[in-house]
């Protein structure tokens, strides 16, 4: 066999093409669904009408999908093509962080022609200024986000899917231990001489106790890429949906109104889907039928070791035909 001789030190960078290992037949030739980066961190300032805008600190998960006729993609290219595009997007004006990832899904299809796939999807915190319900004392919540869009390669123009949703934290009061504890209360006040009249009228005043659970609520919507989901307003439903919210600084007032409050609306992980979905039909009843709304609720129980868990995932659509099958969404 004869020996080539290279005309250059060890130390002497390769000046010839280097072969794109990628862009060969893989030994395996099987698709794979979604090939790409995942945290990749980056600051998004997205602007609201009449308000300072908000600065999200965000992590992204940006895919392409790939055929079986490519070993892989150069994911050291790929970063550079993916931070471009986000890059673009960000420094741009940003009005919903939905819109900011269908955009990037759409530049990814425009830059990787032998993908008919793309998905970008976001995780990011959001600080929500609250005032307490007594003493009115200012302080802050921290709400995480997400934000997805797909974008699919058509003969015409993609078709893009997004999404928007939140999760945050509250507080359950049980139904069923309450009621327990509220029966054995009437016994006790019947032996004691209180006539039914007087029972009744005090525990319309005070309710019975119950145990409680720290209740973490997610909602999200996906829509069309034309369609608009305020994401202010998914916050909201799920604050309204549980037995009360939680706020980092109490006074003694505050704390009393908190603890009131949830006893007077106990419900349990079922009710708050429930109540997420019907609050999903009326605030959001000007999108078509087939959004899709995915609801979460895991309580973490305060007597059990378990926690109590409870998921709906529907389209508008099916929701509202079960709800009364009477109203109608826009087509």
């Amino acid at each position: 066999m004869n020996n080539v001789a290279v005309d250059r030190t060890p130390d002497q960078p390769f000046s010839g093409k280097l072969p794109d290992v990628q862009a060969t037949s893989p030994d395996v030739r099987i698709n794979l669904t979604r090939v790409g980066v995942k945290n990749v961190k980056k600051l998004v300032e997205v602007t609201r009408p009449d308000k300072r805008p908000v600065v999200f600190i965000s992590n992204f998960d940006v895919y392409v999908d790939l055929p079986g006729s490519l070993k892989g993609a150069n994911l050291s290219r790929n970063f550079e093509v993916i931070d471009e595009v986000l890059q673009q997007a960000i420094d741009g004006k940003v009005n919903e962080i939905e819109n900011l990832c269908s955009a990037v899904a759409r530049k990814l299809l425009d830059r990787h022609e032998y993908a008919d796939r793309t998905e970008v999807l976001m995780r990011s915190e959001f600080m929500v200024k609250r005032e307490t319900p007594v003493s009115h004392t200012t302080c802050h919540e921290v709400v995480k986000v997400h934000a997805r869009a797909i974008a699919k390669r058509t003969f015409r123009e993609p078709i893009v899917r997004k999404s928007v949703g939140a999760e945050v934290t509250g507080m359950t009061a049980c139904p069923c231990a309450q009621n327990i504890m509220k029966e054995r209360a009437n016994n006790v006040l019947e032996t004691l001489g209180i006539n039914q009249k007087t029972i009744d009228a005090f525990f319309a005043e005070v309710p019975m106790a119950t145990h409680n659970q720290r209740g973490r609520g997610f909602l999200c919507i996906e829509t069309d890429d034309d369609q608009h989901v305020d994401l202010e307003k998914i916050i909201k439903i799920l604050k309204e949906s549980m037995s009360a919210g939680i706020y980092e600084l109490l006074k003694r007032g505050d704390e009393s109104a908190v603890v009131l409050a949830a006893h007077k609306n106990p419900r349990f992980v079922e009710d708050c889907v429930r109540e997420m979905a019907k609050k999903v039909l009326t605030g959001f009843d000007y999108l078509p039928g087939d959004a899709v709304v995915i609801i979460k609720q895991t309580n973490e129980e305060s007597i059990h070791q378990h926690d109590a868990y409870a998921e709906r995932r529907a389209t508008l659509a099916e929701l509202l035909d079960e709800l009364n099958g009477e109203r109608k969404l826009p087509e």
